[in-house]
């Protein structure tokens, strides 16, 4: 019986160091910005990064409201985000 634990245990050792080295390479993963630059081979358009900007912002304005608020700015992010948007591109011109 213990002889057949210690078989199973250093057969084990193997697979749990495979899986630590797994883990730590996804920790250490480009960010999702570094891996679309190495997909498409390209930086984005400042139309797409203007855009991320003005998505990040109207979502950051969302998250601050509460509920009475966002149900006065339309009761759907789509609503409220396109909303938002129009109002940024406004502001901006």
């Amino acid at each position: 019986m213990l002889s057949r634990l210690f078989a199973a245990a250093l057969l084990a050792a193997p697979l749990l160091l495979a899986q630590a080295a797994t883990a730590k390479e996804a920790w250490n993963a480009p960010s999702a910005k570094e891996t679309a630059k190495e997909q498409t081979g390209k930086e984005p358009s400042v139309a797409q990064s203007a855009a991320r900007e003005r998505q990040k912002k109207c979502g950051a304005e969302w998250r601050a409201l509460s509920a009475p608020e966002k149900t006065a700015q339309g009761p759907k992010w789509p609503q409220y985000y396109s909303k938002c948007v129009k109002r940024l591109k406004e502001q901006k011109a």
